[in-house]
């Protein structure tokens, strides 16, 4: 049929819009309908509403096409790295999977506040991997809350890092124990120490890979070096990966100085005096940063950047200062063949008798031999045990001896003397009980001297396991009883020390001292106007520390601010800039609280509180309110 045309010609204008409008949506090719529907206002919600229209779109936005992959690229973008570019996958399937997944995540993360408030949070989050659900998507679900809202969603965000640090440590645990299967000659020192970094920093970027190149840049300054000395030097040829070994001696020795000038002069690396038991120092990537560290950290990236380079160094596990050997002789065998470097001691180059003189005595030819990577990571951990257990038994330090004696246990599982200081610790934290009977169980079979020491504890986790099963309700405090009224702070309020200076929020209290005796003692209570009779408040400081303290040394803080504290989000919920707002769980100890904060912060800062208290207390109150009927429904 002939197209009407008007006087010059062209197509008429009534043509071309009775045109268009037999025209449909439907009608366009599919890689115009992909364009429009990879839009980025529309969420998976459009997509899943457009695809139901008909046939034709539903096709369009079939699972291995461009719509869904698009929508899941949006909505993670972290999660890319674990697909090849251009990948043909079902993305619809791969969407519905990880959306359930962040669900499952979710719920479970706000349950267990709810379990864990009253007792220090165990690794019992061996729940989330018998989901079965995909490790990155649980990860990345994870993060996901982590960097949400900053003052929002604490106890959330508390309890989603505790479990993250757990997957990532399971992961990493796995890891050593693979290396560690590994024949002894393919055993990387370096990559061994990567492993324990990693565990102790599990929210850390470190990788072997990052940590490599980072090496790499600094084995090209000392061939620059290098060059300066001897242009033709064989080093200067080996390339990233090679295995060359440099022969001789007077070419190993150029290596070395020029490795000393690079490392120590021109990069400034040293060994830390001042600051020796700091836990930083035994962490690779911290050494690389900082620049400082202790003898075996920095004899692990001295010994990498040598065989770089073509020289072969051997790890001394020399009693108190690690040391690194170079063999001056085709086969040495006698411990005068070596020469002995202190990477701790700027690259210095020792006689054997000389060692000796770093540690004040005389030891035997034994102590010379070379080590293997596994004893290497022995002593890298068992320095970080030594640090934990000489901790000042506060979360952090606990941490510490926790982690290093999981690392110790795994290189060496049968170790009696640190198996039984782990059942100890968990039973001192009152954690993980199950856990304790099983390390008890394998103490009793290695050793059965051990006897009365496994029995003792035995009996007291057994009877701990059995008051789990019956807890106590939670002892609520009300402000109005008349033993309460002397009480002038409540939860929440952010405070100052009159004296030691410090910041710290109020997350409980007494009305009068509970301590013992002896503590009342060394902390001079009776010095105090006051002495033990007035109230006392449980404090979480600045500075990592949780007190306690009177109240004639506490006062409002002038200009309210956030307390950088780990144990914040386990009591508060949210960061409301002027204080903090309780959880659901210490609301319930302490339900009179919240209204006598926020009176205080108006009363103290009415030009920081926009709202009124009753606007606010309201606001509290349907919080609450619409939770308890979500959990209804």
């Amino acid at each position: 049929m002939a197209t009407v045309v008007d006087g010059e010609g062209q197509p008429s204008l009534n043509c071309i819009i009775s045109d268009l409008q037999t025209k449909k949506l439907t009608d366009l090719p599919t890689e115009l309908l992909e364009y429009i529907l990879c839009f980025p206002v529309l969420k998976h919600v459009d997509i899943c509403n457009v695809s139901c229209c008909c046939k034709r779109l539903h096709d369009v936005c079939h699972g291995r096409g461009k719509v869904w992959g698009h929508q899941y690229k949006l909505r993670w973008p972290r999660l890319q790295r674990f697909y090849r570019q251009n990948e043909c996958c079902d993305w619809l399937r791969e969407y519905k999977t990880r959306h359930r997944v962040g669900i499952q995540i979710h719920s479970t993360v706000e349950s267990i506040s709810k379990r864990f408030f009253t007792e220090v949070v165990s690794n019992s989050f061996a729940e989330i991997e018998s989901l079965g659900m995909p490790e990155h998507f649980c990860e990345d679900e994870l993060l996901f809350i982590l960097s949400s809202d900053k003052r929002k969603s604490l106890t959330l965000k508390y309890y989603a890092k505790k479990i993250l640090y757990f997957l990532r440590q399971q992961n990493i645990l796995r890891s050593l124990k693979t290396f560690l299967e590994q024949p002894a000659e393919q055993q990387s020192s370096l990559e061994g120490a990567v492993l324990v970094d990693q565990y102790c920093n599990p929210l850390a970027d470190v990788t072997v890979d990052s940590i490599s190149a980072q090496l790499d840049e600094i084995a090209e300054k000392v061939k620059k070096m290098l060059r300066i000395k001897n242009a033709s030097h064989p080093s200067l040829r080996i390339t990233q990966g090679d295995r060359f070994v440099v022969e001789d001696f007077e070419l190993q020795r150029q290596v070395l100085w020029a490795l000393n000038s690079v490392l120590y002069e021109q990069l400034q690396y040293k060994g830390n005096e001042f600051d020796y038991y700091n836990p930083l120092n035994s962490y690779i990537h911290q050494v690389l940063l900082r620049h400082t560290g202790i003898p075996i950290s920095l004899s692990v990236l001295y010994m990498t950047l040598a065989q770089k380079l073509g020289v072969q160094l051997e790890p001394v596990n020399f009693p108190n200062h690690f040391l690194l050997r170079w063999c001056q002789k085709p086969r040495g065998e006698d411990i005068y063949d070596f020469v002995y470097i202190d990477a701790f001691g700027k690259g210095k180059q020792l006689t054997a008798k000389e060692c000796e003189y770093l540690i004040g005595h005389q030891v035997t030819a034994d102590y010379y031999s070379a080590i293997n990577t596994t004893e290497v990571l022995l002593r890298m951990v068992g320095n970080l045990l030594n640090i934990g257990k000489k901790g000042e038994g506060n979360e952090k330090s606990y941490q510490l001896l926790r982690d290093s004696l999981d690392l110790y246990l795994t290189i060496n599982p049968d170790n009696v003397q640190y198996l039984l200081l782990q059942a100890r610790l968990y039973f001192h934290l009152g954690i993980w009980p199950e856990k304790v009977l099983d390390i008890l169980q394998h103490i009793q079979a290695l050793d059965p001297s051990q006897h009365g020491a496994v029995g003792y504890l035995v009996q007291h986790t057994l009877e701990h396991i059995q008051h789990k099963k019956h807890p106590a309700a939670p002892e609520v405090k009300m402000r109005s009883v008349s033993e309460h009224r002397e009480v002038k702070y409540s939860v929440g309020l952010i405070m100052k020390h009159k004296r030691s200076g410090y910041n710290c929020v109020i997350y409980g209290w007494d009305p009068k001292c509970t301590m013992s005796q002896e503590w009342i003692t060394t902390m001079r209570v009776h010095q105090l106007s006051n002495g033990a009779s007035q109230p006392f408040y449980n404090v979480l400081v600045q500075d990592g520390t949780c007190r306690y303290a009177a109240q004639e040394n506490l006062e409002p803080h002038s200009a309210p601010l956030e307390i950088g504290h780990q144990e914040v989000g386990r009591y508060f919920s949210e960061f409301a800039d002027t204080h903090y707002v309780a959880n659901e769980e210490l609301q319930t100890r302490y339900p009179e609280d919240m209204d006598k904060t926020l009176d205080t912060v108006q009363e103290l800062n009415p030009s920081l509180v926009t709202h009124s208290p009753f606007t606010i207390r309201f606001a509290v109150v349907l919080l609450i309110f619409c939770k308890k009927k979500k959990n209804i429904q």
